[in-house]
């Protein structure tokens, strides 16, 4: 072999040029027809479109058909629907979609939790009116159960009382005894046009208060307007025709120079027990009290207070 030759042309080369050189043209290739120009080479032509990639093709010229292994898939297998003719694809509808879940309803949950709050609430509210309520009934539970009681409240000049309480009167409506009259000479007196009652400090002298509508029977207290000339003073109470046991307090509360009756003027009350709808209750001048006083006003307040009402 000289320098820059190859050495001969081998069969493997399978040159498809090799007919346009000498060598290849000694080796006896020649044009192609069909084929390559050596030898035992193969070409086969096909219509453009005849072949059908993917599916088994038939073995070359001289090659044996390989066969797939024993349990093994044939290489060349295709599904059917792949083929011409094959099995259409499955034409069932997919499935729908799964409907979405729900979260926790938490506008109920927090509805419910803010009423079992109010709930809670309103309980303890009821359960503290009630304990009070529990607590004035013994407290008056515990008072000495006579029928008039007299009282000393603090001085105060005003007999006027709050709208929707029970019945007032002056003293140009009370009913008058004997030697009783009324005036307005005296300057203080809450009474309408400032009228009072003057002649009671004498023995027999009375005013009288008929009372109709009262709501229902039970405990009641009663007040009475008054002046008192710088000393103390005392009258019986008589309700429904019985007469207290304890006087009536006309005491000097508002401290009154003595013969001062226009800096005399405030009020005292006295606990009694009234009947359902009318009733009447007289204040009098009997033997052992020291009547010296003047009366404007009488008023009625529920219950039996503990204040200069």
């Amino acid at each position: 072999m000289t320098p820059g030759e190859n050495g001969p042309s081998t069969p493997e080369d399978d040159d498809p040029f090799g007919y346009l050189y000498a060598d290849g043209q000694a080796r006896g290739a020649q044009p192609p027809s069909g084929g390559y120009g050596y030898p035992n080479s193969v070409s086969r032509v096909r219509t453009v479109g005849e072949r059908q990639y993917g599916q088994q093709q038939p073995p070359a010229y001289g090659q044996v058909p390989q066969q797939a292994a024993h349990g093994q898939p044939n290489a060349h297998y295709q599904a059917p629907e792949t083929l011409p003719g094959g099995a259409p694809p499955s034409s069932r509808p997919p499935a729908p979609p799964a409907p979405a879940r729900r979260g926790p309803n938490t506008k109920g949950l927090l509805i419910g939790a803010i009423a079992v709050v109010a709930a809670v609430v309103v309980g303890i509210g009821v359960a503290m009116l009630d304990g009070q309520d529990d607590k004035k009934t013994d407290n008056q539970a515990n008072t000495p159960p006579t029928q008039s009681q007299s009282h000393s409240p603090s001085p105060s000049s005003s007999a006027s009382t709050a709208p929707g309480e029970l019945p007032k009167t002056d003293a140009s409506a009370l009913q008058l005894g004997p030697g009783v009259t009324t005036a307005s000479n005296v300057k203080g007196a809450q009474a309408k046009g400032g009228s009072y009652v003057t002649g009671f400090n004498q023995v027999g002298a009375s005013v009288t208060w008929t009372i109709n509508g009262i709501p229902s029977s039970g405990k009641y207290s009663v007040y009475v307007g008054y002046s008192v000339p710088g000393k103390d003073a005392t009258a019986t109470l008589t309700v429904n025709g019985t007469a207290s046991e304890r006087p009536v307090d006309l005491k000097n509360w508002a401290h009154a120079a003595g013969g001062d009756y226009e800096k005399g003027w405030t009020k005292t009350y006295n606990w009694i027990q009234l009947n359902k709808g009318t009733n009447t209750i007289k204040l009098s001048c009997e033997q052992g009290n020291q009547c010296d006083a003047l009366i404007d006003q009488m008023w009625l307040v529920n219950g039996w207070v503990n204040s200069s009402g």
